[in-house]
């Protein structure tokens, strides 16, 4: 095989070996770009063969990039494959069958994850299946410099779906996941009031590639509509259409956790934060003035 794995890590000792091990028999090189874990991560994975390489975390795109242009990768594909995620053996096998066939044109791989939460897969709600373009050709792909929600940008020739599975499938608690999302909330909080103010460059990039026509459209009714309407109406009416319209009900209990939490629960917290920043910075006109205080109040590294 002639890929190459990179996975961000920061103290992720429950899921590296896990991640490593799906991708053992398809990948040539694996490169773990570490944010200087304090746990056993890092020997973890150097004990598995994969090359670790620490750097500094900004945000996770970044990060990415960074890894793009630093790591000594030399195989002709890429993957992008986060430390809690997983490739079964049945997408493996296809990946090991049909990336070397394909044509010269074809310079991405879409991939189809699903969500596994509290020990149930989470196929409604407008979760599964969510189709991510995560394998390209070196050279071919860059990650979209963002806050938040960034995708792999395609260059130079058309994407290819493979089926099989792909999970997504974080073993820490609910109390980790509360922790990652208000993380979470901050930063896309950070990317809405740029939108809404041009503090610093923003990469709008993703257009109609197949691998993120879907992120796409999303994107388009989340910025230029969403985000336009009161959290304390949009977010109950995201949560009600998600259960209601996309089925979201049939995940069971599990299922209204998670839509609880993710759809309504933490979209209620990024407008609530949108509205707390907004009126921090409120009279204040000069943008790198305005970034100095969000960097404060965030303790996120905001530059121009």
């Amino acid at each position: 095989m002639n890929l190459a794995v990179v996975i961000l890590t920061r103290n992720e000792e429950r899921h590296i070996s896990r991640a490593l091990a799906s991708v053992a028999g398809i990948a040539r090189e694996v490169f773990v770009i570490d944010s200087l874990s304090t746990d056993h991560t890092v020997d973890i994975a150097r004990a598995a063969g994969a090359t670790v390489i620490q750097h500094e975390f900004i945000n996770y795109a970044r990060q990415f990039q960074w890894a793009l242009d630093n790591a000594p990768i030399t195989a002709e594909w890429i993957m992008r494959l986060d430390a809690d995620e997983v490739i079964e053996a049945d997408l493996a096998a296809t990946i090991r069958e049909e990336l070397p066939k394909l044509a010269p044109d074809i310079a991405g791989v879409n991939l189809k994850r699903k969500h596994i939460f509290l020990g149930r897969w989470i196929r409604h709600g407008g979760r599964y299946p969510l189709v991510l373009l995560r394998i390209w050709r070196r050279g071919q792909g860059r990650i979209e410099d963002r806050w938040m929600d960034e995708h792999i940008i395609l260059s130079g020739g058309r994407a290819v779906t493979f089926e099989g599975g792909f999970a997504d499938c974080n073993l820490n608690d609910l109390t980790f996941f509360i922790d990652k999302h208000n993380k979470y909330a901050t930063r896309e909080a950070i990317d809405v009031i740029n939108q809404r103010r041009q503090l610093f460059r923003r990469d709008v990039d993703l257009v109609t590639q197949e691998g993120s026509r879907r992120a796409a459209v999303t994107r388009w009714i989340k910025e230029n509509i969403y985000n336009h309407i009161s959290y304390r109406i949009s977010a109950p009416g995201y949560f009600l259409f998600r259960v209601i319209f996309q089925l979201g009900f049939l995940d069971g209990k599990e299922g209204l956790v998670y839509h609880g939490l993710q759809g309504l629960w933490y979209r209620f917290l990024v407008g609530a934060k949108v509205e707390e920043l907004e009126l921090a910075i409120s009279g204040i006109e000069d943008p790198q003035l305005i970034r100095a205080e969000l960097r404060r109040l965030t303790g996120l590294a905001i530059d121009g």
